[in-house]
C-alpha cells in the first residue's frame, strides 16, 4: 500500500520539503509501535530543524521533519500489549512526524481521551507541555502573580496566555502590532514590542511599577537582558529558545552569551534583588523527569477535554502545503499554530 510523508535532504529554506510517496509501509520492531497520523503540528522549532539550526537534532540526513503527532496505533511491535492497537495517542517525536505514517517507541506515548479533535491534541505535546511545565515546574506560581510572555501571539505564547487565564495568572504579552488583539483575546494586556520604551511600558503595567514575576523569552541573546530589567525583586526570567541565533539575525556568539548571563543572574540573584534566571529545555526535561512528561500530559488532555483550554488552531492542510506552511512560518505573524492532517487530500 503506497503512503506519503515529506522529506528533508538538505538543510535550507521550505523549498527543501520535498513529498515522497513510499511503496511499502514501515513494521514496527520491538517496543515499537506504528502509528497511523491523523494530525501533526507545525510550529517555528520545525523550522529550526529545518535549517539545521536546533541543537537537539542535526541529523543525519535524509529525515522526516515533524516535531508533535495525533494519531491511532495502527500495529504493535514485539513486547508491546496488542490491546493497545486503535488507541489514540500522542507524541513529542522531534522528528517524523510530517507522514502517514509514523514509527515510534512506545514508553513516551500518551493517550488521548475519546471526543476530542485531534487536531486540537496536537497542539499539547510541544506548546501546551512546554507552557505548563515553564508555569508549574520552574515555580510554584500563587494566583494573582504577573507573568509577562515575550513573542506572546505565537504557538507557546498563546499557550501560556491561555493557561495564564486558567490558572488565575495576570499576563502582559508581546508582539507586533497586527497581532495584539490575538493576545488581548486571551485577556492579557498587549504591548507592540516595536513601539519603544518596552521595559518601562511593562512596569507601567505591574502595581506601583515593581515588574513581572516571572517571564518567558524564546528570543534569547541580547534580549534576555531586556526581559530580565522587566522582573520584580525576587521575579524568575525562563529563557527556552534563541529564536534570533535561529534565523540568522545573531551568532552562536550572541548566543551563547545569553545564555551565560541566565547563569549568571541564577548564581548572583543575591546581588539582583533576589532576581534570578533559568532555561527551560522539553526535551531535556523529558529524559530527566520522563514521569512529570507523562502526568502533565494527561493534564492537559484532561483541560483540553472539559474546555478548560482552548488552543488556537488556524488552519489544517494536507502535506503537501507544508512548503507553503513553513513560508509562512518563516514570515511570522500567524497567531496560532497549522496543523497538518496527512490523510486529507
Amino acid at each position: 500500500m503506497a503512503w506519503q510523508h515529506l522529506r528533508i535532504s538538505q538543510f535550507g529554506g521550505p523549498e527543501v520539503l520535498q513529498v515522497v510517496e513510499e511503496s511499502t509501509i514501515p513494521e514496527p520492531g520491538p517496543g515499537e509501535v506504528r502509528i497511523k497520523v491523523l494530525a501533526a503540528g507545525t510550529g517555528f522549532t520545525d523550522t529550526m530543524i529545518r535549517r539545521g539550526r536546533y541543537p537537539d537534532f542535526k541529523g543525519p540526513l535524509p529525515f522526516t521533519p515533524g516535531y508533535e503527532i495525533v494519531g491511532v496505533i495502527d500495529k504493535v511491535g514485539g513486547g508491546v500489549a496488542a490491546a493497545l492497537e486503535g488507541e489514540m495517542v500522542a507524541d513529542l517525536c522531534v522528528v517524523g512526524g510530517y507522514a502517514q505514517y509514523a514509527i515510534r517507541p512506545s514508553r513516551f506515548l500518551v493517550s488521548v481521551p475519546a471526543g476530542i479533535d485531534p487536531a486540537e491534541a496536537v497542539c499539547i505535546p510541544l506548546a501546551y507541555l512546554t507552557a505548563l511545565q515553564m508555569l508549574t515546574r520552574c515555580r510554584n506560581l500563587p494566583a494573582g502573580a504577573t507573568i509577562l510572555v515575550i513573542g506572546a501571539s505565537g504557538t507557546v505564547g498563546t499557550a501560556l496566555l491561555d493557561l495564564a487565564r486558567h490558572l488565575g495568572l495576570k499576563a502582559i504579552g508581546t508582539s507586533s502590532a497586527a497581532n495584539l488583539a490575538v493576545i488581548e483575546r486571551f485577556g492579557a494586556a498587549a504591548i507592540d514590542y516595536r513601539a519603544g520604551a518596552f521595559v518601562e511600558r511593562v512596569r507601567q503595567l505591574t502595581p506601583g511599577g515593581a515588574g513581572v514575576d516571572i517571564a518567558f523569552d524564546a528570543i534569547g541573546g541580547g534580549h534576555f537582558r531586556h526581559s530580565f530589567a522587566c522582573l520584580a525583586p525576587r521575579g524568575l526570567l525562563v529563557g527556552y529558545g534563541s529564536q534570533t541565533m535561529a534565523v540568522g539575525r545573531e551568532g552562536l556568539i550572541a548566543a551563547g552569551l545569553g545564555l551565560a548571563r541566565l547563569k549568571l543572574w541564577s548564581a548572583g540573584s543575591f546581588l539582583f534583588g533576589g532576581r534570578s534566571a533559568v532555561f527551560y529545555s522539553i526535551t531535556a526535561r523529558r529524559s530527566t523527569h520522563p514521569e512529570e512528561f507523562t502526568a502533565d500530559m494527561a493534564t492537559l488532555f484532561q483541560l483540553l477535554r472539559a474546555g478548560a483550554i482552548q488552543p488556537v488552531v488556524i488552519e489544517r492542510l494536507p502535506l503537501a502545503a507544508a512548503r507553503e506552511v513553513h513560508a509562512r512560518i518563516d514570515r511570522g505573524g500567524l497567531g496560532g499554530k497549522i496543523v497538518l492532517m496527512p490523510w486529507s487530500a
